[in-house]
């Protein structure tokens, strides 16, 4: 099955990084404004973009400050069924390069900090390599930019604005 990877450094602490992906008003931060969610183990979170388009997720597993695991239950087709996680490592930038080697050149083009945190994305069990799941690719590429703006300086890009080029 296809499936979708991305890695990013975010100079933040792993605690903010993973209330950002945990609580409403983070999640609302950077990447849909309208998110419903309770973030307990096993509750659903809502994520609405537009006015009738939606994603819900499952919340399968909360390891604070280290992992955060969802399965998609409704939305779109090519979407349901999808398993998401967001894996947090903190660390030195050292430290880090020395277990991700192939991340040497963010690490190195990133603001400089002493420490940070790492975060592994996945997006599993596509059923297919389609149009969707390549613009879904990109866009969680830009939406993790966000997540990685909001947490390093207060200020997201969610959804619209995900892909525009302005700080507005």
């Amino acid at each position: 099955m296809p499936n979708i990877h991305h890695q990013v450094f975010i100079i933040a602490p792993a605690e903010k990084i993973y209330d950002a992906l945990t609580s409403r008003d983070g999640l609302a931060s950077w990447w849909t404004p309208k998110t419903e969610t309770s973030a307990g183990l096993h509750s659903v979170a809502r994520f609405t973009f537009g006015g009738t388009y939606y994603k819900e997720m499952k919340i399968k597993e909360l390891k604070p400050p280290v992992l955060v695991k969802w399965k998609c239950i409704a939305g779109a087709d090519e979407w349901k069924g999808t398993s998401l996680s967001f894996k947090l490592e903190e660390g030195t930038k050292e430290a880090l390069i020395e277990t991700h080697p192939e991340m040497q050149d963010q690490f190195q083009q990133s603001q400089p900090a002493a420490k940070g945190t790492l975060l592994i994305f996945h997006h599993d069990d596509w059923k297919a390599y389609t149009p969707m799941f390549a613009e879904c690719n990109y866009t969680w590429g830009q939406f993790l930019k966000s997540l990685k703006l909001f947490c390093e300086t207060g200020k997201g890009k969610p959804w619209p604005n995900q892909h525009s080029n302005s700080m507005e």
